[in-house]
């Protein structure tokens, strides 16, 4: 990239993460490439859709979700380390509001730009869960998939009610109650077989 180029990529994710961070991830590009001092097909240029700004945007935030997730594959105690983990990227998604919907309706679409975030995330989550099933604390038959997507509804719930800043705990704990494997029992039935 030329000078100029970098200069104004640099420019367009920083006026983006701040329009992101104050309006939501459905904010105006037009409004992106204002504030950045550019014409909108520049930032087209750069950015061919919404979902390739918004991969660029938090590709740092999901580095960093990578290299926690990577430091908890060594905590003693497998499922804590998942709920951690789990507990990080609502906080991530909570800080834009909109991420926890746009990263769900890109999870099933392996051609989004998105899923230049969601497929480590979803890689480092799976060695996360197994961990915590290999360990017995997590039933079988749970997918991070499923999990990712509950994390990312908890978010978006979570965002929807600002009032409320435990909700997302609460919910996060909620479902994790239906994550563990059952002590004398089948995973995923109630004592008495139902």
């Amino acid at each position: 990239m030329r000078a100029d180029a970098r200069r104004n990529h640099h420019r367009l994710l920083s006026e983006a993460r701040t329009a992101f961070a104050e309006h939501g991830t459905d904010t105006s590009l037009e409004d992106v490439a204002r504030r950045a001092g550019v014409g909108i097909g520049t930032l087209y240029r750069h950015f061919p859709t919404r979902h390739a700004l918004l991969s660029a945007v938090f590709e740092d935030a999901v580095s960093d979700l990578l290299t926690r997730s990577h430091d908890l594959l060594d905590a003693p105690q497998p499922c804590t380390a998942l709920v951690e983990w789990l507990r990080a990227i609502i906080t991530h998604a909570g800080e834009y509001r909109g991420l926890a919907h746009a990263l769900m309706s890109a999870s099933r679409d392996d051609s989004s730009a998105l899923a230049r975030c969601s497929r480590p995330m979803r890689e480092a989550g799976t060695e996360l869960l197994e961990r915590a099933q290999s360990s017995g604390a997590v039933r079988e038959g749970v997918s991070i998939d499923d999990l990712l997507q509950l994390t990312n509804a908890i978010a978006l719930a979570a965002e929807q009610s600002p009032d409320d800043p435990e909700l997302a705990d609460r919910l996060l704990t909620l479902t994790l109650r239906g994550l563990k494997a059952e002590p004398g029992g089948r995973a995923g039935q109630s004592p008495s077989g139902d």
